[in-house]
């Protein structure tokens, strides 16, 4: 029996997935509670991560299946030839949903400095700042190695709840942005996690099937994850809490999957 060769990059080969959360959460867990201890700032850290997300996907897929899966990967993150309707739902529906569960429950209010700043800060925000700069690239790792390889061994909606539990696990210190270790209370961290964990597999199911009904395209799941981040109450100054983006997800998934079911999908994702 022939023995199987030594070193990181053949134990990589065999467990990818396995691989990619050890590495990535290891590495930006140092970075972000590093970033919290030494500069009292989070971001240094979440910039930190998202290189280490893009390097570590960059590694697995090379060590997985070779040069030619990385470079189908970035094309994955310029897949912009899909359907005009995905452009609306990834850059407007979320935003909309959000202003609209906050008016059905009395927490709407308009916008302080007008609507069309407002608008201008949001597209911003969701395309610049968030897609082009952070979330295409961050979700070219979840979406684009960890989930699809789960989705393909495992169906989307079993491979969103696992890939949901790494992601929720590489945004624990995210806890403590505001007020440091020192100064967050725990019960506040507690509420924190609980509901990071229950929301992750909503939002992960979410990506998941945005991702096969574009053909993989990582451009219009990083737009939708940039969306998601700039409709929080900081960024859409429109409403008065912290829960109504998560409802907007909710419901976002509900229509989406809806309409999932009733066009199925013809093939099942390849190994990227």
């Amino acid at each position: 029996m022939t023995p199987s060769p030594a070193g990181p990059l053949p134990l990589i080969k065999r467990h990818p997935v396995a691989a990619f959360v050890v590495i990535a959460v290891t590495l930006s867990w140092a970075a972000q509670i590093l970033s919290l201890l030494l500069l009292g700032n989070i971001l240094p850290g979440i910039l930190a991560e998202l290189l280490i997300l893009l390097g570590t996907a960059i590694l697995v897929t090379g060590a997985a299946d070779g040069r030619p899966a990385v470079r189908e990967l970035f094309r994955r993150a310029f897949r912009w030839r899909v359907g005009a309707a995905w452009y609306v739902v990834a850059v407007l529906a979320l935003p909309v949903l959000t202003a609209l569960t906050a008016a059905l429950t009395g927490t709407f209010h308009a916008p302080a400095g007008g609507w069309a700043p407002l608008a201008g800060n949001y597209l911003l925000n969701t395309v610049i700042i968030g897609a082009l700069l952070a979330n295409i690239w961050e979700e070219l790792a979840w979406t684009g190695v960890v989930q699809h390889r789960l989705m393909d061994r495992r169906g989307p909606v079993v491979a969103a709840l696992l890939t949901a539990i790494p992601f929720a696990l590489i945004h624990l210190p995210f806890a403590f942005a505001e007020k440091g270790f020192a100064g967050t209370p725990w019960t506040d961290v507690a509420v924190s996690w609980a509901v990071l964990f229950l929301f992750a597999p909503f939002f992960r199911l979410l990506m998941g099937i945005a991702y096969l009904r574009t053909g993989y395209s990582l451009l219009i799941v990083g737009l939708l994850h940039a969306s998601f981040n700039a409709s929080a109450s900081t960024k859409l100054d429109v409403f008065d809490g912290e829960w109504q983006q998560i409802a907007a997800v909710i419901v976002l998934l509900g229509i989406v999957a809806a309409a999932a079911a009733s066009r199925p999908v013809r093939s099942r994702p390849a190994p990227a």
